[in-house]
């Protein structure tokens, strides 16, 4: 009896050197996940996990990470989102240095779709500590050497370290897109997505249709969003150089979690974990005030304020283009100038607490003060606005408007930013 023991003890040893043992956090290029295995990839320090979910109502099966220790299931990225597994045989693996999905009679539904393969060691994937899961080469693990990463496709949601914008070298352009429903993560209406222009901006938008617009970066924030101010926890970092233009944010406190989000109903959400209530606080969300917050809610020259009444304003040295339909509060034709510019004697109006106008025909310098600026504006016939591009340290570069000013609002004290806007002398008054 004891030599039976014995040996089954053996067996069972013998078993475990030779057992191919997880990682728990990497797949190698012998291993994979199947749905009925029911294995999953966890994160050093245990914060998210990866693997084969499906929603509450659904039978489609997805490849999905969400955080490992929330009570309520959140999901941070979707693999295959617009292609689900219709029943439970699904499959990740790493094959010819892809990750791949199979599903039904091994048919691959989603790729890395990779063509370049010259790595020499085997390849591995792995999700890292921030969610971001990653393809290297085995014997490689910097950053700047991944072979594919999550982090470059995100779904809805924007982690900390995760980068929203572009990226000048691929030519790769990361924006959100919003679930179809709570319970549905297909590819939804909404968008949020960086405009890489002069002066970039972050737009949501629904279809064709532009909903919402963050205004320009002015050194601290978006200029529309005013509650994006400092937490202590959190740093905003804004990057823009020859090889990209992207938005991004950290923590300085790593047991909070945070994250921004568009809503499959159509709002740009910060929320906040808050572990005594076991549920997500929303820090912040977009449109707020829905008729000021709305993409060019005023027309041209005009500007909005929700404590005016109507919420429209012409700029000062503007009427309305329809008095008749701006007093019906239709608002799309805007205002037009009292006085035409001459030119050689025009001055400036300051508006306090703007929100600027939209981009799409501004001008920026960097190196010139707001002197300069005004100077530069003056001696260009088309230039009808000017601002600070930075309002850090009392302010600093130049942003030069040329032709018409849209959708731009009005703010609260210590909000929004000074904005020059050109008038006939004879207005000034």
């Amino acid at each position: 009896d004891s030599s039976c023991t014995l040996s089954f003890l053996l067996v069972f040893f013998v078993m475990i050197i030779f057992h191919p043992v997880f990682s728990i956090n990497t797949l190698s290029a012998t291993e994979s996940l199947t749905i009925s295995s029911n294995r999953t990839l966890v994160s050093p320090g245990n914060v998210f996990e990866l693997g084969f979910f499906r929603t509450t109502s659904s039978s489609r099966w997805y490849l999905g990470i969400w955080y490992k220790k929330l009570s309520n299931r959140t999901y941070v990225w979707v693999a295959n989102r617009d292609n689900p597994l219709s029943n439970s045989t699904g499959t990740l693996k790493i094959t010819s240095n892809n990750l791949v999905i199979l599903g039904h009679s091994n048919k691959s539904i989603w790729s890395t779709n990779r063509t370049k393969g010259n790595e020499r060691s085997p390849v591995v994937a792995e999700l890292l500590a921030n969610g971001n899961f990653v393809m290297r080469d085995s014997n490689n693990n910097r950053s700047s050497r991944f072979l594919w990463q999550s982090f470059d496709y995100p779904t809805d949601t924007l982690l900390p370290e995760m980068k929203l914008g572009y990226d000048l070298k691929t030519g790769l352009n990361r924006f959100l897109t919003s679930w179809r429903s709570s319970d549905d993560p297909s590819s939804g209406d909404f968008s949020y997505k960086l405009e890489a222009r002069r002066l970039p901006e972050l737009y949501l938008s629904s279809g064709i249709f532009r909903v919402h617009r963050s205004g320009p970066w002015n050194g601290i924030r978006f200029s529309g969003i005013p509650d994006d101010r400092k937490l202590s926890y959190l740093v905003y970092n804004f990057t823009e150089n020859n090889e990209e233009v992207a938005y991004t944010f950290r923590m300085t406190n790593n047991t909070i979690y945070s994250r921004l989000t568009v809503s499959f109903s159509g709002y740009i959400e910060r929320q906040t974990w808050n572990p005594s209530l076991g549920m997500w606080n929303v820090f912040w969300s977009f449109p707020l005030d829905s008729q000021c917050d709305a993409y060019r809610a005023c027309g041209p020259y005009s500007y909005c304020d929700v404590n005016t009444s109507p919420i429209c304003n012409c700029i000062q040295g503007f009427n309305p283009s329809n008095v008749e339909q701006w007093d019906q509060r239709v608002w799309a034709n805007g205002c037009i100038r009292r006085t035409r510019l001459s030119c050689s004697g025009d001055r400036f109006t300051m508006m306090k607490n703007m929100k600027l106008p939209e981009t799409t025909m501004a001008i920026v310098d960097r190196s010139i003060g707001v002197k300069e600026c005004e100077k530069r504006c003056l001696s260009d016939c088309n230039c009808t606005a000017f601002a600070n591009a930075d309002i850090r340290n009392g302010g600093a570069g130049c942003v030069i408007w040329t032709g018409r000013l849209d959708d731009m609002r009005n703010y609260a004290a210590d909000h929004g930013q000074d904005l020059y806007v050109r008038l006939a002398a004879a207005n000034l008054v």
